[in-house]
């Protein structure tokens, strides 16, 4: 029976670096969820798809196939065979996945996937509903956040690092904006699942957080 890890929490709260981490330290496959939503995203961007249309939204999406792939250890996304590693990290994709997401239509697409992962191999799976609906059955379930501020800066200084002239304000209200939208989505809005442990990195460095979730996962082998 495979081992499988959920780690849920709110944009910006580090599960995908966490994440893959901890998928290395283990050796297990780190699924990116959001990396699939967000390559959805990207086609409905790319196809210049309203996100408030949600017939368009279902009409386009039998149109999208998205899978995973690794190469040399790294996870690739591709999206129609096409690699969208370097095009789906930006703010204006982020924020179309985050609208287009509450689609039952868009879920559905992606979910089935995931499960047969996690049903073949040991996988750590991150983003805002796997423990309470995609792996309601995950040994491991962890609720990762972090303050609405802390989430901000650690973004901000992302992007500077990066060369992007950005507003530390801005970013703030558009985490906090997604959070009420992931929050208040009517299909699998994010919440901590009963039996997730709750894990906050406010204070707390990468290899802290990463050391936190081990000990979960130990003490639950």
């Amino acid at each position: 029976m495979s081992m499988n890890i959920a780690i849920d929490g709110p944009a910006g709260a580090g599960k995908s670096t966490i994440a893959k981490r901890l998928a290395k330290k283990l050796g297990f496959i780190y699924v990116d969820t959001g990396a699939m939503y967000r390559a959805m995203a990207y086609y409905f961007l790319q196809h210049n798809i309203d996100a408030k249309d949600e017939n368009a939204i279902a009409a386009a999406c039998p149109d999208v196939d998205v899978t995973i792939t690794y190469e040399n250890g790294e996870q690739q996304v591709l999206l129609n065979g096409e690699n969208v590693n370097g095009v789906i990290r930006n703010e204006e994709v982020g924020n179309m996945a985050s609208s287009t997401s509450v689609y039952p239509v868009v879920r559905k697409k992606l979910v089935e996937l995931q499960r047969q992962l996690a049903k073949s191999a040991d996988v750590i799976m991150d983003g805002r509903d796997i423990g309470t609906c995609v792996l309601p059955d995950a040994q491991v379930k962890i609720y990762l956040t972090a303050s609405s501020a802390t989430r901000a800066k650690r973004r901000y200084d992302e992007l500077t690092e990066k060369g992007v002239s950005c507003d530390l304000a801005e970013i703030e209200k558009d985490i906090i904006d997604r959070d009420y939208r992931d929050m208040h989505r009517e299909t699998s809005p994010l919440r901590q699942a009963e039996d997730a442990v709750l894990v906050d990195s406010s204070e707390m460095n990468i290899d802290e957080v990463v050391d936190a979730i081990y000990q979960v996962y130990s003490e639950a082998r």
